[in-house]
């Protein structure tokens, strides 16, 4: 059993749109509202307003644990000549990408109200993306083989990632913010954005014929059911075993605490630059960058990892790592040092961090969604997918809401770094105390020169 390097790097274009795209979202968004909503309210502190904006980033996400699911199911029953994934996944990418340079031109006419509703429309028109785009991997990979293409597809994803962090330095939103209001400046990296969304999507669709591929490796999947690394075997005629079931919820348990955690990091941490740093914007770009190599490299080799010691404790030991820096994030302080620019020099510890915060949740993302899909059958990987995704936008609905709440009542940014260090120490305890280490059955992978090669 190989796995096929070239076909799931072709499927990981799929994962360049979304993490391109959410870059720029998470980087920019929050920033975007917490300006036009300070405006209006005619408040003179940012932390006045990011409990509204906690809750606006918040409504988008719930609107999204919704629609998951179902498009997960949706996309499992559906049968096309262009595959089950693939009609969702074309519809949702050419939507998101047509509305999405519209959330800084409404900004910029300063219209909330419109910049809102393109917020939302994109984010739905993503989940319906999202979901079958993930799903795709899990539906043309076997079980024992999903850690190491999850890397793969995932350092895809980062790439697309890293490149929308380019953009946050090449047209740096703290200057748009400081008076420069040059339209240019925060259009561009929404207009880029779609236009590569659009190409990755197009390379997907010609590259990856989904139900010929599901034909050509029929016994392999096969194969791959029969060494899963579960509790109990998946049979679709029987309800869920015990053990399979405390096993997935222990996994979506921990899965919302570590992203109530990382989200709140995501979503705030322009803002944390800019206000509680004092420091340029463009910084926050060089955290992301440093983060997304730290990434890359965790994403290589933590099915490497996973094969030795098993996913449990691959993902343990990235929440223990990711906890470890987030500690050190809680005693920075912004610096004293005041530039020619009139901001603050940036502290360079935040590098520190976040280089082994993206080391550390590469270990966990990588191996955490493996595992919830190898509870079912290949008949039901969307479910599943949603399921993963439904967890995880809970959280993202629930975290910058309750974030924003304790920054207005404690007023301070500190708060921040401390409510994700204990988050991540909660889905630690959570997932190393209820999910047991399985490790998949012994399977006679190619190795050396041979493993380099590829079937069409």
């Amino acid at each position: 059993m190989k796995l096929n390097y070239k076909r799931t790097v072709r499927v990981g274009f799929a994962f360049v749109g979304i993490l391109l795209l959410w870059q720029v979202y998470d980087s920019w968004c929050p920033t975007l509202l917490t300006e036009i909503i300070k405006g209006r309210m005619g408040a003179t502190d940012e932390l006045e307003v990011q409990w509204l904006v906690g809750i606006i980033m918040a409504c988008d996400n719930l609107a999204a644990l919704i629609l998951l699911p179902i498009f997960g199911n949706l996309s499992d029953r559906t049968s096309t000549r262009i595959g089950k994934r693939m009609p969702y996944i074309l519809t949702g990418t050419f939507v998101a990408a047509v509305a999405f340079p519209f959330i800084p031109l409404f900004f910029h006419m300063n219209k909330v109200g419109a910049m809102i509703v393109m917020m939302a429309v994109v984010l739905m028109f993503m989940m319906m993306y999202r979901n079958p785009a993930v799903a795709l991997m899990p539906d043309i990979t076997p079980k024992p083989l999903r850690a190491k293409a999850n890397g793969i597809i995932n350092i895809m994803g980062y790439l697309g990632g890293a490149f929308a962090t380019v953009l946050g330095m090449v047209f740096v939103l703290s200057s748009y913010l400081k008076g420069e209001h040059n339209l240019i400046t925060i259009e561009m990296p929404f207009v880029i954005a779609s236009v590569l969304m659009v190409i990755s999507a197009l390379v997907l669709f010609f590259n990856v014929k989904e139900n010929q591929i599901a034909e050509e490796i029929k016994d392999e999947m096969e194969e791959g059911e029969r060494l899963a690394a579960i509790a109990d075997p998946v049979d679709d005629n029987k309800p869920m075993s015990k053990a399979n079931r405390i096993m997935l919820f222990a996994i979506l348990g921990a899965e919302f605490l570590w992203f109530m955690s990382d989200n709140a990091l995501g979503t705030y941490l322009n803002n944390y630059v800019f206000y509680a740093m004092g420091s340029a914007t463009s910084n926050t770009a060089i955290m992301v960058i440093a983060g997304g190599l730290a990434s890359v490299v965790g994403f290589a080799t933590a099915g490497g990892i996973a094969d030795k010691i098993g996913r449990k404790w691959t993902i343990s030991s990235g929440l223990i790592l990711t906890f470890m820096g987030l500690v050190l994030m809680c005693f920075i302080k912004p610096s004293s040092n005041i530039l020619a620019s009139g901001l603050k020099a940036f502290p360079k510890m935040l590098l520190v961090v976040w280089v082994i915060k993206g080391f550390g949740m590469a270990l966990v993302h990588n191996c955490s969604f493996p595992m919830v899909v190898e509870l079912c059958s290949s008949k039901k990987i969307g479910r599943f997918t949603g399921f993963y995704y439904a967890s995880s936008m809970a959280a993202q609905t629930v975290t910058p809401i309750l974030l924003g709440l304790i920054l207005k009542a404690t007023r301070a940014w500190s708060m921040l770094p401390k409510y994700a260090t204990l988050l991540t120490f909660a889905s630690c305890f959570v997932f190393t105390l209820c999910v047991k280490n399985i490790k998949a059955g012994k399977v006679a992978n190619v190795k050396g020169l041979e493993a380099l090669g590829d079937r069409d």
